[in-house]
């Protein structure tokens, strides 16, 4: 069950790029991200009230919840839908897959972790390989490289990595992880829904099967399943061990890319692909483990 769990979680978050570029622009992405946080905030609200943990918050404050919810699931998925849509989701991935630095960037101006050689050279590795895919768009077709698209996927990424170190707070502090995820995508829920009716955003729903498809994947699979296999998982593996499949997002948005007809096939992204999994799986080999199972026997 522990592999299946692993493979669950990697493929489903590896493509959740491609099922945003999938809803594309039928409404505004804002309107899109609040339906998924709505129904992803139903299904943890009924999920903590059968659980009713006795004592939810822990040694914890609501803050630090408050800002793991605003950051991982409303600022942080805003960033990255836009980004989506206006550049290409095998980049965004590749981007998105720099969390692995970012993060332990962030714990390290917290004070809560010490930063790596092989952290700093994982990220070398990642940005080089962003370089690699986007070469040839930006020798030849310069004009259609959307900056402000591979500019939002970066903040996007680097608003994820504040919400991890929220989150690694109110591990430390004993919250309960599906309180946690309940009212970070209920507040969440209530910053999106307030955004749409501050900007006037037409509120609609469209008449496409694709778009109800990719937003149940992303609210089921993406944030409600997959959030579940990954709590089962770093209990039984540990932190460290289940970071890895980070470091296959790359390959995975990437084949998904061409599969759909976003990308085509190019030594310049299989070589972009490469070089970002290894550089990733180099940054999460920087961080010293806890645990000395070996998961692959389970």
């Amino acid at each position: 069950m522990i592999r299946m769990y692993y493979w669950f979680c990697t493929l489903v978050w590896g493509l959740n790029f491609i099922a945003v570029k999938i809803q594309g622009d039928l409404v505004a992405p804002e309107l899109s991200l609040f339906y998924r946080l709505a129904l992803t905030c139903l299904m943890f609200g009924g999920l903590l009230l059968w659980r009713r943990p006795d004592k939810p918050l822990g040694g914890g404050r609501r803050v630090t919840v408050l800002l793991f919810g605003v950051c991982n699931f409303a600022l942080s998925y805003l960033c990255l839908y836009y980004g989506t849509l206006q550049s290409s989701a095998a980049v965004v991935t590749m981007i998105f897959s720099l969390k692995v630095v970012f993060t332990p960037l962030a714990l390290a101006i917290v004070g809560r972790e010490s930063v790596s050689g092989r952290i700093a050279l994982g990220g070398a590795m990642g940005i080089g390989a962003v370089f690699v895919l986007l070469y040839p768009t930006l020798v030849h077709h310069p004009e259609s490289l959307s900056v402000s698209g591979l500019g939002l996927a970066l903040v996007g990424t680097i608003i994820t990595s504040i919400g991890d170190v929220c989150s690694a707070i109110n591990a430390d502090r004993g919250v309960d992880p599906v309180y946690a995820n309940a009212l970070g995508f209920l507040v969440a829920g209530v910053v999106m829904g307030g955004f749409v009716w501050g900007k006037g955003v037409p509120v609609s729903l469209p008449p496409s099967i694709h778009y109800w498809s990719a937003l149940l994947y992303l609210s089921v699979c993406a944030s409600l399943f997959a959030w579940l296999f990954y709590l089962k998982l770093v209990k039984e593996i540990g932190g460290a061990r289940s970071g890895y499949m980070v470091a296959l997002f790359p390959a995975i948005g990437g084949i998904a890319s061409v599969v759909i007809g976003e990308s085509d096939l190019t030594p310049y992204l299989m070589i972009g692909c490469s070089l970002s999994c290894v550089g990733a799986f180099v940054a999460l080999k920087g961080k010293q483990m806890k645990e000395e199972q070996t998961w692959l026997s389970t």
